[in-house]
């Protein structure tokens, strides 16, 4: 499961119900929220810390 910083918490916690977007720009994003206080989550980058591809 993913993870990302609560600005709310101030913690690292593990997102509820993550949902892997794209955003504007093409990157991979994942979003969702904090299990403990429900504000939202972002994280941009692959799920899984996958490398980017090379050029």
């Amino acid at each position: 499961m993913a993870t990302g910083y609560c600005v709310k918490c101030k913690a690292t916690r593990e997102i509820a119900d993550p949902r892997q977007i794209t955003m504007k720009n093409g990157r991979p994003a994942t979003e969702g929220r904090c299990p403990v206080c429900g504000t939202k989550i972002f994280k941009i980058g692959a799920p899984g810390g996958a490398a980017p591809a090379a050029p």
